[in-house]
């Protein structure tokens, strides 16, 4: 059943956004009668359509469990990569159930966004809402504006994670041992190059653990999904 995210209060009877009904019509088909989830503010309900005409009407059957998002919130700090390797990042990610993604300049960032913020962060806003949906999520992973290593570290969390391609440090399983005490986690993913030293340093001076994923050197657009998997691993039920 296909699932949406509606923006506004509660109410019995909605009218659907233009864009979810366009879908709803052109994209999925949907006649009078046929039911969707709907998600708003974090309740999930099952609504049926009652009126396809102009933007889309639906009245409300039911609420329904929501008991499906990840209790510990697992947040993800990304240096910025080229657009296919980010939506890759974005759906994967989310997908998995990362609760927020912190796009992340480095030094060795390729790719600049400079005058085009607002713009990229819109778009993947959409992507992230639209990964959220198809994945039967009751939360839509939040996304920043573009922080700088400077920026980054003032952030407060139970526990942060620098992911490092040095075999020296300590392994990302010994570290996540405990990761049920927790509640907020940051992990900082590197660009294709690499973090420099300067910038590792300063993430291991304000308390950022460094962590291997092992022999292997993992792409910056596999990490993450590396990373939420061994979440969803370790919080299975």
């Amino acid at each position: 059943m296909q699932r949406y995210f509606v923006d506004g209060n509660y109410s019995d009877r909605l009218t659907l956004s233009s864009a979810d009904s366009h879908h709803i019509k052109n994209v999925m088909r949907m006649n009078v009668s046929d039911k969707i989830e709907v998600v708003l503010d974090g309740r999930l309900f099952l609504y049926e359509i009652a009126n396809l005409d102009n933007n889309v009407v639906v009245e409300k059957v039911e609420e329904l469990n929501n008991d499906v998002d990840l209790k510990l919130k697992v947040s993800i700090a990304q240096a910025l990569v080229n657009e296919q390797k980010m939506d890759y990042i974005l759906q994967k990610s989310c997908e998995l159930g990362v609760y927020s993604i912190i796009p992340l300049n480095t030094t060795r960032s390729v790719v600049k966004i400079d005058g085009k913020e607002e713009k990229k962060i819109n778009r993947w806003k959409k992507i992230v809402k639209e990964a959220s949906e198809q994945s039967k999520r009751v939360s839509i992973p939040k996304i920043s504006k573009v922080l700088d290593i400077d920026e980054l570290i003032k952030l407060d969390y139970d526990l942060k994670i620098l992911c490092s391609v040095n075999e020296m440090t300590t392994s990302i399983k010994k570290v996540l041992s405990n990761v049920g005490s927790c509640d907020r986690i940051l992990f900082v993913i590197g660009p294709e190059g690499g973090f420099t030293k300067p910038e590792e340093r300063k993430l291991i001076d304000n308390g950022f653990i460094s962590v291997s994923f092992g022999k292997t050197v993992l792409r910056t657009e596999t990490a993450s999904i590396f990373i939420m998997s061994i979440i969803n691993y370790i919080l299975m039920e």
